[in-house]
């Protein structure tokens, strides 16, 4: 049976070098950006207290007499393209706060903030390999660690810096070669975890890397040089600086490759893959766990795991995170009144069965995840799953009218 390709969005990270003077090119770019931004955000603020609302083709028209200005004049010597594009991702972050999905906008940081422009395909030119952005004479030194697809024509290239001081540039294209891989019979339910970071209900269980605790020594040691630099020693204070950027750099591209490599197998080997809907926000709120939660990633996880499913025609459930996984016995259903974390096996008193509590947990899951999708779900959980179907802890347990 032949299976039907998709046509998606896709965006492609490669590193780049810029020359001295491309560099200098994009910095000012990066200035003006947060200027126009946080100027935009300001006078919507101001707005907002006159009870009154400024959108997207107002902030433009202002735009364009800020430009005009003595003070601004500096807004014309960058190309205007990033600048729009600073003005539709707060009409953006705006929409998201008035339908309640996020919070108020915040104005961007000169130290703080993501050093980023993002330019539409009327201010940069693709042409044989070669990706030449408004404003420079020369196309970008770009790494092509892997092809793009086919025919591509990207639609926008974004262009950031790190805290580490590395380039990088991300193209967005449509790729129609994605398809969905061949139906699987396969469905595995999934708990997540400290001491192993991920346990099947298989009862396979996976390693916990823990790569933040693996540099945690060269970490401390350069926090601690850094922590020691006269405040007047800038320069000593930037290069501190830099290498603690570095190490972080450095773990997080570790682990980001890890979760990668551990989500696309979950997808290519399973048709269903269950997971429990974690109030992550909540959990590291917990001053013992916080740094081994952040360490999990279980956030990005997820995330990695619902986009891979929905490409390759795969079903990721989302449990309710109150349904009682690891205290319900797999073998007879029997719920065990009190299981402090500490203990990691128990006996059921009912039946008799000793569970390992995480592969207990694991199989809970996966029954619960199958019994939905045989009878669905009529409750929306914490957190929508997209393309998933969400488990009340009334329907996994048949409580449910």
């Amino acid at each position: 049976m032949s299976v039907t390709s998709t046509c998606v969005k896709r965006a492609f990270k490669y590193r780049f070098y810029p020359t001295d003077a491309q560099a200098a090119e994009l910095s000012r770019t990066f200035g003006c950006v947060r200027k126009v931004y946080n100027m935009a955000l300001a006078a919507r603020t101001a707005a907002w207290a006159k009870q009154e609302r400024i959108n997207y083709t107002q902030t433009s028209a202002m735009l364009t007499e800020w430009k005009k200005t003595d003070e601004l004049a500096f807004l014309n010597e960058v190309s205007s393209v990033p600048l729009q594009q600073a003005l539709r991702h707060l009409q953006g972050a705006f929409t998201n706060f008035f339908a309640q999905r996020a919070k108020y906008p915040r104005f961007k940081s000169r130290k703080r903030s993501r050093r980023s422009a993002e330019y539409t395909r009327s201010a940069f030119r693709f042409r044989d390999g070669c990706l030449t952005l408004a404003k420079m004479s020369q196309p970008l030194d770009i790494v092509w660690s892997r092809p793009l697809p086919e025919r591509a024509k990207p639609s926008t290239a974004t262009v950031t810096q790190d805290s580490a001081g590395r380039w990088f540039i991300s193209l967005l294209c449509d790729d129609s070669m994605v398809k969905p891989l061949s139906a699987s019979g396969n469905a595995v339910g999934v708990d997540v975890g400290l001491d192993h970071l991920l346990t099947l209900s298989t009862g396979e269980k996976i390693a916990n890397p823990r790569h933040e605790r693996r540099d945690r020594a060269r970490l401390v040691k350069a926090q601690r040089e850094l922590s020691r630099k006269a405040p007047g020693d800038e320069a000593n204070r930037r290069k501190a600086r830099r290498k603690v950027a570095k190490i972080h750099a450095r773990i997080v591209d570790r682990r980001r490759d890890g979760l990668h490599k551990l989500t696309t197998r979950l997808v290519r080997e399973n048709q269903t893959i269950v997971i429990e809907d974690l109030a992550i926000r909540n959990m590291v709120r917990n001053r013992s766990l916080a740094r081994a939660i952040s360490d999990a990633a279980w956030s990005e996880l997820r995330s990695l795991l619902e986009y891979k499913a929905t490409w390759y025609g795969r079903k990721v459930i989302a449990v309710d995170r109150f349904f009682p996984s690891s205290h319900l016995c797999s073998h007879c259903g029997a719920l065990a009144e009190r299981l402090p974390l500490h203990v990691r096996t128990w006996t059921c008193q009912s039946c008799g069965m000793r569970h390992d509590r995480d592969v207990n947990a694991a199989e809970n899951l996966l029954a619960a995840g199958l019994a939905v999708t045989v009878c669905g779900a009529g409750v929306r959980p914490q957190r929508r799953t997209p393309g998933g179907q969400p488990v009340t802890k009334q329907k996994a347990l048949g409580r449910e009218p």
